[in-house]
């Protein structure tokens, strides 16, 4: 069969793994790093197998630069439901040599190291139903005198974001530039004030109030799960995934992540660590490629990233290790750092 290349990474793909090794004596997953499809956007490997009615209970994954005629006779690396499981029941770290692999687990379970999901929770943020209607620029709220105190700041996508922290400057400025930044935030049970009430009389909330997501909820004008996090994380990226601290207070739509701290860390615990090769290497193996070299990082994955500790220190050839994995990554997912790709994404 021709799959899709989420076969190697989507959570619907373990079953259909399963299915197969435990009904085939031989199942293998090929992988070619250039695409079979150039002119699509979609990824695709092939999955074959052999010998019907026989269990090995086993996959071999069979990795290759580019798809070449002999490429369904080569053996490949055979993987067991034990060492799967390590993987979370992904194929995609089986992109990388084993003894990368071996490495990486052995600084996942070192007590000199931790996951992101130790130190905070990580989710999406509000869905509106309705973005223009719910998020108005500064001009429109001071004409349609929507009191501030039914306003709020928030991030709307990635691109907003500066590189480290969010601080009150960068929202002065999105005023200034009189940005649809601010997020019309209406509690249940409140009493509107008269202007709130005739926005919500108009021709625009009347369409609005039949969408989906507004009919689905009472009362319809109040958006749910809005939050103000401690930082943000970046949800599509190019280059690598930002962490942001949240100074200003704002809250954010699910366009980017929403990350709030556990008891007992700190945001420096995890930002002071961010910049490091394991974090990255992390995200590359934990997160999934999406069309256009685009690294997707679902609030599920985003938990599973390694940050190093306090007294974590790598060795220069160690550093190099995983510098080459790193790159190895992004070549399969066909990240060619492309200003506009990250760009785009932040």
């Amino acid at each position: 069969m021709v799959v899709p290349a989420e076969i190697g990474h989507a959570q619907y793909a373990a079953p259909v793994i399963d299915y197969l090794t435990r009904r085939f004596s031989r199942v293998r997953a090929i992988a070619s790093r250039d695409q079979i499809f150039p002119e699509l956007s979609q990824d695709a490997w092939l999955l074959l197998g052999e010998g019907y009615g026989t269990a090995d209970n086993r996959i071999e994954i069979v990795r290759a630069d580019r798809f070449e005629a002999d490429l369904c006779d080569r053996d490949g690396e055979r993987v067991g439901e034990g060492e799967l499981r390590v993987w979370t029941n992904r194929l995609r770290p089986f992109l990388l040599p084993a003894d990368v692999r071996t490495h990486y687990q052995q600084l996942v379970t070192c007590k000199r190291a931790f996951r992101f999901g130790d130190a905070a929770r990580c989710g999406i943020g509000y869905v509106t139903g309705a973005n223009d209607f719910f998020h108005l620029r500064p001009s429109d709220a001071e004409r349609l005198r929507i009191p501030s105190q039914c306003l709020i700041p928030s991030v709307r996508n990635g691109r907003q974001l500066p590189e480290n922290r969010l601080s009150a400057t960068h929202v002065k400025k999105w005023y200034r530039d009189d940005d649809a930044h601010l997020l019309l935030r209406l509690t249940k049970g409140s009493e509107l004030p008269l202007t709130v009430k005739k926005y919500l009389e108009t021709a625009q909330a009347t369409e609005v109030k039949a969408s989906y997501k507004c009919r689905m909820r009472t009362p319809w004008y109040v958006v749910p799960d809005v939050r103000v996090p401690n930082a943000f994380l970046t949800y599509m990226n190019g280059l690598a995934v930002t962490l942001v601290k949240n100074s200003a207070r704002c809250t954010c739509t699910n366009s980017v992540h929403a990350v709030r701290m556990n008891i007992g860390w700190k945001f420096s615990d995890v930002a002071d660590r961010w910049d490091s090769e394991v974090r990255e290497l992390s995200a590359e193996v934990e997160g999934h490629p999406l069309g256009g070299g685009m690294l997707k990082l679902e609030p599920t994955e985003a938990v599973r990233l390694v940050i190093p500790g306090k007294e974590f220190r790598l060795q220069k050839p160690e550093k190099q290790r995983l510098n080459d994995a790193i790159d190895t990554m992004r070549q399969w997912r066909h990240y060619g750092g492309s200003t506009k790709v990250v760009e785009h994404c932040r």
